[in-house]
């Protein structure tokens, strides 16, 4: 292990990350439920929107570098408290934007920072040194199906918040409640204890210089910008897809509750799975399955049925994909900088998360209508199944010798 005796229990370490983990996503996931009703009182266009949700997206990447590194340095709940903190003012200063700027300063920067700040990967790395090195991915499924169940928690909450009290209180409301985060967070204090190569800790230059010299590393990294393009695109914009297709709105609450409760099945299994079958022939089956289902769910009518029966099988593979990752990173490079890496991997999946946002307004605004990025998301997973296909799950030379792993 990389850390000492720990200080409270692990079932009320898991417990409480896994309610960080569903009171974070689960504001953010709802997102797309203030899109229509927001640009409708503002005037704006859908681009405008999505281009603060594209924004958030990239700031939630590059937020989970830069706390990753905090939370390795400083430990995970001082983190996890700063990050609900600019979480919650994020929100606030969304609900009052009088123009697009602000709009991109709150709903952009600052929610975006603050979810990195107060995310899963922040969770998982502070459970990942605290269970053995076989049960790690079964408790990052733990973490990924409690964010899952924050989605389809907060789907309805959002939705009736709206309507009830108007789009402006409701973002005022999920502020509120965010701020549960830092007490939640104690019983995840500590930091991993450096762990020694012959004499001396390795440095973060090395770490970083380690995990980009290392092929499968690079191939992981390329690989979840696909599950990020999927993921935000159908998050923000799926609601209103379905309001284009002519159904009523109710089918789009229907349709994030179920990917939300449908993932939970899913990231557990996956991280059951990751325990006795290949992870890297996981997440090759799960883009598969994903551009399958996108074909599919495009090629035929467009009913509340087809909607619900494709929510629930994306939903099986919504999160899947990051019990799996995290655990091929934990694998190849140990936990010492595991928030740090696991950052920089999940940078790459908001990249292709502002791509996937901002294109679906974009594209929308030019071509009224989203096909083409569905049909960008077929491609990129058929993509993704490849190229994870080659990545070898083992741990760097360094951590073959005689000195243990953990």
């Amino acid at each position: 292990m990389t850390t000492s005796t720990l200080r409270f229990p692990l079932w009320l370490m898991v417990a409480a990350g896994c309610l960080i983990a569903a009171i974070n996503f689960g504001p953010r996931s709802a997102m797309g439920f203030f899109q229509l009703p927001m640009i409708t009182d503002k005037g704006w266009t859908r681009e405008t929107y999505s281009l603060a949700m594209a924004v958030q997206n990239l700031m939630w990447g590059v937020g989970a570098v830069a706390f990753g590194g905090l939370a390795d340095r400083f430990g995970t709940a001082r983190v996890l408290s700063l990050g609900a903190v600019t979480y919650s003012i994020g929100l606030v200063v969304m609900a009052w934007a009088p123009e697009p700027a602000w709009l991109q300063v709150g709903g952009g920067i600052l929610v975006g920072l603050g979810v990195a700040g107060s995310a899963f990967g922040i969770i998982m790395a502070s459970l990942g040194r605290a269970v053995p090195p076989e049960k790690r991915t079964m408790v990052f499924g733990f973490a990924t199906a409690a964010g899952s169940f924050g989605q389809f928690f907060f789907s309805p909450l959002s939705q009736g918040l709206i309507e009830r009290f108007g789009w402006h209180d409701a973002l005022w409301a999920l502020a509120g409640i965010i701020m549960i985060i830092p007490l939640l967070s104690i019983p995840l204090q500590g930091k991993p204890a450096p762990r020694a190569i012959g004499a001396v800790d390795q440095s973060v230059g090395a770490a970083l210089s380690e995990a980009f010299g290392h092929r499968s590393f690079v191939l992981l990294f390329t690989g979840f910008f696909v599950c990020g393009f999927q993921v935000a695109f159908i998050s923000v914009h799926f609601p209103a897809y379905i309001r284009d297709l002519g159904l009523d709105a109710k089918w789009g609450v229907t349709a994030l509750m179920l990917i939300g409760l449908f993932n939970i099945a899913g990231s557990l299994g996956s991280g059951f799975l990751g325990m006795r079958v290949s992870k890297r022939i996981i997440l090759a089956l799960i883009y598969f399955l994903r551009a399958v289902a996108f074909t599919v769910f495009l090629l035929v009518p467009a009913t509340p049925a087809t909607v619900v029966i494709f929510s629930a099988v994306i939903g099986i593979l919504w999160l899947s994909t990051v019990p799996p990752t995290n655990g091929l990173v934990a694998v190849m490079f140990g936990t010492r900088y595991l928030a740090m890496l696991g950052g920089i991997v999940f940078f790459s999946h908001q990249i292709g998360s502002f791509l996937g946002v901002w294109l679906g307004g974009k594209l929308y605004d030019l071509n009224h209508s989203y096909d083409p990025v569905w049909w960008m998301g077929v491609a990129l997973g058929l993509f993704a199944a490849v190229i994870h296909m080659p990545i070898r799950e083992a741990a760097v030379p360094r951590l073959q010798g005689p000195a243990p792993a953990e």
